[in-house]
């Protein structure tokens, strides 16, 4: 990890575009940045047409006073190459290297992100720019770091794609014979005779072949990452004392390997817009982006200060943005920036908002801006020991993009929504978790979740039996192991490369209606087991007073065979829900309560009624440590007692010495050594070991 240059504490500061305002307000930005605490801006992100208005000429002088000013105000820079936005000219100039929709439609200039980042006419024009900035600025004294592009993550199908794309399949397979191997090309006739006959996953009749929607999302992350290694090796040879970032951003239409892009950053920079639960998604992302960056210190470079919830944007509740910025401070992000500085007065995000919002300075925003900006010199201390992590969730991106092939047992499948909730239920019970690749050493955890990994190589699944033989504790859910690292199914039973490590064959998946539950209860009767995994936290169970909870299974069941291993739930068959009926355990939030499903109706067909008596979770030893198997959804609440676990009601985490305290609640609770946390209170905390 490489600091930018100049700076030694926290960064704080946001996207700055001084091309959007007349020149008298650029003083007045500074001197509000400099009433903020700001100390670093990312500066000309969408200024090509600006930089360039024609080709090859250039008009610096703009951004040559906006730096000046900036660095007479003590700010230091982020400088960005704006190549995610060509300029309107280069579209007439090259319509070739325009982005082309899988249906063939050619996109026209008018938004962003409308080029092809395998046109060489993109390619070279990117590179000129680069060049042009380092040259000019190499020697300024705001120059702290070089931030290449925005958010990679374009998609495009057109020739110059499908020229590329062939060349990077020959490098993956080397022969053709070995192409149609791996994507069972025999189906449906694909078979290849000649490379000329490959193409990307364009609009076709019906379902695509979803081992070549795979390679297809592997090649555009690598093509990406080959112009971002063009601007990079520009930038370094022309300042090599200047690190260069670029920032991710993550979703599931991203096709970006951001594990292993990170390896040529000198920075991981994450931006993160939390919608539906802001502190449990920013936990997430955090979580994320430390494990992008290997442990190390990473930046969050880009949030909102209102929030995102699908049809509306909404303000962030008083105090909101100091709580999740600290939570991304402590899980390991040194800084805290913004999109953007001040909120445009038009173009297609006029509504983002800023630092500076269209009130003003004389806005809550603005007064919570600076607050933050006066807290985070006093946390640089805190931040210096790395997060102390106990359990670890398994992610692998190009699983989540294998789930997203069409023509899966089930449309509804998510890995996002599947890992979400294995982190969202340790969040909200007070552990800290990493994320890990299913490669990584997993041996420091003391237990380690496997959110329906789909595919996985056999290098991999070795891995983690060597972790539970080991000793360690692991916990797959449904659809894991099904699939090699081609997108093609394990045969012999599910769950294929993990069959023998959790002791178990699965033979049938009976996916579920959204509105369905089907009952469980342990082989004896009555809720699941609480706290099964070793060194669980006493009194996960009910406390007195409270009914035994009704557990259920949604979203999707199995038909398991033990092998080896032994039932600690299974599908039960309920009486018809009443009035009188127990309620099911609390869905996730926002989701809608499932109604009980009768599994022993005669003639609905129901899913539930063949697995009656049969096992729905399961636990096998294996060498010194244990491996269980859920074989449906289960609440997060039923999930956490499975765990041993209890609601935390504020969020913690450990960094050395140190102890962040945050109560995202509205109410007050109790922090550390008997300190009070009112409603949206936080504190830091100089704690010794064992607290």
């Amino acid at each position: 990890m490489d600091w930018p240059r100049g700076l030694e504490g926290l960064c704080y500061g946001g996207d700055y575009n001084p091309e959007q305002w007349p020149e008298e307000v650029w003083k007045e930005d500074v001197g509000l940045m400099r009433r903020a605490g700001v100390n670093l801006v990312t500066v000309g992100v969408f200024s090509w047409a600006r930089l360039e208005p024609s080709p090859g000429v250039h008009d610096f002088g703009w951004l040559d006073r906006a730096l000046d000013l900036l660095h007479e105000g003590g700010i230091r820079v982020s400088l960005a190459t704006p190549t995610a936005s060509p300029p309107p000219w280069f579209g007439l100039a090259h319509p070739d290297a325009l982005t082309v929709a899988a249906d063939g439609t050619r996109l026209t200039h008018g938004s962003r992100d409308t080029y092809c980042v395998s046109a060489p006419a993109y390619r070279d024009a990117a590179v000129r720019i680069a060049t042009g900035l380092a040259e000019r600025y190499r020697e300024h004294p705001a120059l702290a770091m070089w931030h290449v592009h925005n958010e990679y993550g374009t998609w495009c199908h057109c020739d110059h794609v499908a020229a590329a794309f062939r060349t990077w399949l020959e490098a993956r397979h080397g022969t053709l014979e070995a192409l149609n191997d791996a994507w069972t090309t025999s189906f449906w006739g694909q078979y290849y005779s000649a490379w000329e006959q490959v193409m990307p996953p364009r609009a076709t009749q019906y379902l695509p072949n979803p081992s070549q929607t795979l390679d297809f999302r592997r090649f555009l992350s690598d093509a990406m990452l080959d112009c971002f290694r063009e601007q990079k090796a520009v930038l370094r040879a022309l300042t090599p004392d200047v690190p260069v970032t670029t920032n991710f951003v993550f979703g599931d239409w991203v096709p970006v390997d951001q594990r292993r892009w990170a390896g040529e950053v000198d920075l991981v920079a994450i931006d993160h817009y939390p919608a539906a639960d802001p502190p449990a998604e920013t936990a997430f992302g955090a979580d994320l982006a430390r494990h992008w960056a290997g442990g190390a210190p990473w930046l969050l470079t880009e949030q909102a200060v209102v929030t995102y919830t699908g049809p509306r944007m909404v303000a962030k509740r008083p105090g909101e943005i100091t709580r999740l910025s600290l939570s991304h401070i402590a899980r390991g992000s040194r800084g805290a920036m913004f999109f953007q500085w001040r909120a445009s007065r038009g173009g297609a995000e006029l509504w983002h908002s800023g630092m500076v919002p269209h009130a003003g300075p004389d806005s809550r925003i603005f007064r919570e801006v600076c607050e933050l900006g006066a807290l985070l010199p006093a946390l640089e201390e805190a931040t210096r020991a790395p997060v102390e992590a106990e359990a670890a969730v398994l992610w692998n991106v190009e699983a989540g993009w294998a789930l997203q092939s069409p023509g899966l047992p089930s449309t509804e499948l998510s890995y996002l929504d599947a890992v979400r909730q294995a982190h969202r239920v340790l969040y909200r019970h007070g552990v800290t978790a990493d994320f890990a690749h299913p490669s990584d050493d997993l041996a420091a955890y003391r237990f380690v979740l496997v959110p329906s990994l789909y595919l996985i190589s056999d290098a991999d699944a070795e891995n983690l039996r060597r972790y539970v033989e080991g000793g360690g504790t692991l916990v797959a859910s449904f659809l894991s192991g099904v699939a090699d690292e081609h997108a093609r199914v394990r045969t012999g039973g599910y769950p294929g490369a993990l069959r023998d490590l959790l002791g178990i064959r699965v033979e049938e998946f009976h996916p579920l209606p959204p509105d369905a539950a089907i009952p469980l209860s342990a082989p004896g009767g009555g809720p699941l087991g609480a706290g099964i995994l070793p060194g669980a936290r006493d009194g996960a169970g009910p406390l007195p007073g409270e009914r035994a909870p009704h557990d259920t299974g949604t979203f999707w069941s199995e038909h398991v065979h033990l092998e080896g291993a032994e039932a600690l739930a299974l599908y039960a068959v309920p009486e018809a829900p009443g009035p009188h009926a127990p309620a099911p355990d609390a869905p996730a939030p926002h989701a809608p309560a499932p109604h009980a499903l009768r599994t022993d109706a005669p003639g609905t067909g129901a899913p539930g009624a063949a697995l009656a008596g049969l096992p729905a979770i399961t636990r096998h030893r294996h060498g010194r440590g244990t491996a269980l198997y859920l074989s449906t959804r289960l609440t997060d609440g039923a999930y956490a007692r499975l765990l041993g676990l209890r609601p935390a009601p504020v969020e913690r985490v450990r960094r050395g010495g140190w102890l962040f305290t945050i109560n995202h609640g509205d109410e007050e609770q109790e922090g550390t050594g008997g300190l009070r946390l009112s409603p949206g209170g936080y504190a830091v905390q100089k704690v010794q070991a064992g607290v």
